[in-house]
């Protein structure tokens, strides 16, 4: 379906688990753009193009092309427009390795190319260890970061590990024709039927498809949908009214899932 951009927010909420004791971890909020049909991952995705020379060695094959790296970047820029509108830094980060790999540093000629087409949005560069480094130091001084399928699978799971971990970890697949919505963390079966599982993650991929379908389709309803959820969800970390097993707290997947619906009728009434 060339679901490319791996659309994966992390945001701090009021009384979740910060991992940084830095006052300003409260203020996190930020978006890994994923590539998600390239990369080093084409090898195991497409055909299964991994070389297997005997027992003895192993060739990987990394996959850049224009085309779909052109379309990514777009994205993240288009992304950073309206997150400005609604306040953000309006900052796209290109994380690379373009010091070492020339695949990397076509990444970023094309970030470039396409930056120019968007001149309210401020650019910048790092380079993928040194991102990672900064996600400790300083993650609130960033806004969209956009990388290479293998970088963007690391550096989310880093990231939702500064905001509570992976029950919060909502993503959306993205493509021209197509979305797909789901939580980052996948299947979780050692807690299978016992009421523990944190579906924050799965509510909030939901606001993002009510997004996705608010702006391919204008639709309005949709997009103040979205805000509720959010907005509910934001609200009940506040009053503490969410309190989710995965953070020490005493509410499993049904209770906490019907205090979310509680927190949105009360909006909405």
């Amino acid at each position: 379906m060339q679901l490319y951009a791996g659309v994966r927010p992390i945001k701090a909420y009021p009384n979740a688990p910060r991992r940084l004791a830095d006052e300003r971890a409260a203020h996190i909020d930020l978006v890994i753009l994923r590539e998600s049909t390239e990369g080093l991952f084409y090898s195991a995705a497409v055909h299964h193009r991994s070389q297997i020379i005997g027992d003895h060695e192993v060739r990987e094959t990394l996959r850049i092309t224009r085309s779909t790296t052109e379309k990514l970047h777009d994205f993240a820029f288009r992304l950073a427009e309206r997150r400005k509108a609604c306040g953000g830094k309006g900052r796209v980060t290109c994380v690379d390795k373009a010091n070492v790999f020339h695949s990397m540093a076509f990444f970023r000629k094309i970030f470039d190319e396409r930056a120019a087409r968007f001149p309210g949005v401020e650019r910048s560069y790092n380079y993928v260890d040194a991102q990672a480094l900064d996600l400790i130091r300083r993650p609130w001084d960033f806004d969209v970061l956009v990388m290479e399928n293998m970088f963007g699978d690391i550096l989310s799971d880093l990231a939702g590990g500064l905001v509570g971990g992976m029950g919060m970890a909502a993503c959306a697949e993205i493509g021209d024709a197509h979305g797909l919505f789901q939580p980052a963390h996948g299947s979780a079966p050692d807690i299978m039927g016992q009421d523990k599982a944190n579906p924050l993650a799965a509510i909030l991929s939901g606001a993002l498809m009510l997004d996705y379908l608010a702006e391919r389709y204008a639709l309005e309803a949709h997009a103040n949908a979205a805000r509720m959820i959010e907005t509910a969800i934001q609200n009940g970390f506040e009053a503490k009214r969410l309190r989710p097993v995965e953070f020490g707290g005493d509410q499993g997947t049904a209770e906490l899932t019907r205090e979310v619906i509680a927190l949105v009728e009360e909006d909405r009434a």
